[in-house]
């Protein structure tokens, strides 16, 4: 089967995908890099599935999972990961005797603080680098995007 749809507009041959998962990828690995520097040195990028997804209270593995559009194994491979680093504790979900629940320590809470201000200190040397403008015209086209693809 071919493929008969014309190339990208910018005629570089990448397509849009690739340059989002570029763009997030070089975006995550500053960032953990800083939160390396920020005393998190055992933190890996892969790590973000979880630490993303997590809620204040507490998530059970399969909605953490389901969330980061991975499987249960994964994510419970994920959940040991961290919970031997003393970032997460798992015990008993209240609500489902046959579940477990995983919560952020303290440390878990200070990692994922530091991260989003990581995140915010990025996103503003983009705006400068970028342009305000271009900065509030991405985020409104970043909206659009995915509610087009919902």
């Amino acid at each position: 089967m071919t493929d008969n749809l014309p190339p990208p507009p910018s005629g570089d041959g990448q397509r849009l995908a690739q340059l989002f998962h570029l763009a997030y990828d070089r975006l995550r690995t500053r960032i953990y890099g800083q939160a390396r520097d920020a005393g998190f040195a055992d933190l890996r990028p892969a790590h973000s599935s979880l630490l993303r997804n997590i809620d204040p209270a507490g998530s059970r593995v399969v909605d953490l999972a389901e969330r980061a559009g991975m499987t249960k194994q994964s994510m419970a491979y994920l959940t040991d990961s961290l919970a031997k680093l003393g970032y997460v504790a798992v015990g008993p979900d209240p609500d489902d005797g046959r579940a477990k629940r995983v919560a952020l320590t303290e440390r878990g809470k200070a990692a994922v603080g530091t991260l989003a201000r990581l995140s915010r200190e990025a996103e503003a040397e983009l705006a400068i680098t970028l342009g305000e403008t271009e900065m509030m015209r991405l985020h409104a086209t970043m909206r659009q995007l995915v509610a087009a693809l919902r």
